[in-house]
């Protein structure tokens, strides 16, 4: 029902900025959580951000300050903006949506149901 694919993923240099885009097809309207997950290689999955249909964010402690969530309703798209880049940022980074309405949203869950396929972000020193 819900589809997510991500775009935006590269290589920068440590210090620098990089957004990363979630464009959501399906019942959109139902997604009232959505969220940025990364992995490393060699390491599990970990919970970046999430924002609820509210508007409400939540950041995992490493980014806080430094990476921001939003939503563009009227492109169905989920954005990712990161700055002040660290090399440890680097990583594999997934979109994920849930559309129970009482779903706690949160990043330190890791039971999204609906995934996308991934973009690369590489953070050089």
């Amino acid at each position: 029902q819900v589809q997510l694919v991500e775009s935006g993923g590269g290589s920068v240099q440590a210090g620098g900025s990089l957004r990363v885009s979630c464009v959501v097809s399906g019942a959109t309207y139902n997604a009232h959580c959505m969220g940025w997950f990364r992995q490393a290689t060699g390491k599990e999955r970990e919970g970046v951000a999430t924002v609820f249909s509210d508007g409400e964010t939540r950041y995992t402690d490493s980014v806080k300050g430094r990476f921001t969530i939003s939503k563009d309703n009227a492109e169905n798209t989920l954005y990712l903006q990161m700055n002040s880049l660290k090399p440890e940022d680097t990583g594999m980074y997934y979109c994920a949506a849930v559309t129970q309405r009482t779903f706690w949203c949160d990043p330190s869950r890791t039971d999204f149901p609906y995934w996308g396929q991934g973009t690369q972000v590489t953070v050089s020193s």
